[in-house]
């Protein structure tokens, strides 16, 4: 983890409350499932993105791409950058997906859509066979322009038949609390992997301040875990949802 200077590339607005934003800078690598940090104007704490696409271009200089949805302040700042405006930026954060060469199943829901498209990106590279799903709220909350993006209304309903359907082997997620559970105990009861890409509010982003801590079950010893520092993924089998667990 290191501070960029980021220089904004391109900005391109999606929907009513969700803009991409394309940012230039001296970033080496990045991962699908880790994200960055982002110094917004006037505001003390910074503001979390997944990463949504990387790319190194020429003079040792690199793209990456967040979406960004209009929360608050500091989001709304992002969504009126402009080209060539400059940001501070802490990346990459987080540990990503772990990626396995079975048929894959990548399900985003709402905004939890952006790394599921580097993923999928990933997964192409190496000719992995994989499949996916995304959900969204309503009509006016779909983000259009990406072919390959089944669009459903309730991503969950569907699962169990399109894992049959297509003889998938593990799921990778990212969304809110509930859809990750949901999905998360769906594939334990179908016996099948899952990573999940957990969404939650951040504070310091380096698992300092311990403000996004989880309870997580590993070999039969119960411990906490930052979804910042050590996720943001996790294995679904990993995960205590619920306190009787």
């Amino acid at each position: 983890m290191k501070e960029y200077t980021g220089k904004i590339y391109n900005i391109e607005k999606l929907t009513h409350d969700t803009t991409k934003v394309v940012i230039e800078s001296a970033l080496d690598s990045a991962h699908s499932g880790q994200f960055i940090s982002v110094l917004c104007e006037n505001r003390t704490l910074r503001r979390p993105f997944s990463i949504s696409d990387f790319e190194k271009i020429e003079n040792n200089k690199s793209l990456l791409t967040i979406l960004v949805k209009i929360k608050g302040k500091g989001t709304e700042f992002l969504s009126n950058l402009k080209i060539n405006d400059e940001i501070s930026i802490l990346a990459p954060l987080g540990n990503g997906f772990s990626i396995k060469e079975e048929a894959s199943l990548l399900v985003g829901a709402g905004i939890g859509i952006a790394p599921m498209l580097f993923l999928k990106k990933e997964l192409n590279k190496q000719n992995i066979n994989n499949y996916l799903i995304a959900g969204f709220r309503d009509d006016k909350e779909i983000i259009k322009g990406y072919d390959e993006v089944t669009i459903g209304g309730s991503v969950v309903d569907r699962l169990e038949d399109l894992i049959k359907e297509k003889n998938i082997k593990i799921v990778y997620a990212c969304g809110p609390e509930i859809v990750l559970k949901l999905i998360g105990k769906l594939c334990k009861k179908l016996n099948i992997k899952s990573q999940l890409a957990m969404e939650k509010v951040m504070a310091c982003g380096i698992g300092v301040c311990r403000g996004c801590v989880i309870k997580i079950k590993k070999n039969e010893t119960i411990s906490t875990a930052s979804i910042c520092k050590d996720g943001p993924v996790f294995s679904g089998n990993e995960i205590i949802w619920e306190e009787n667990e």
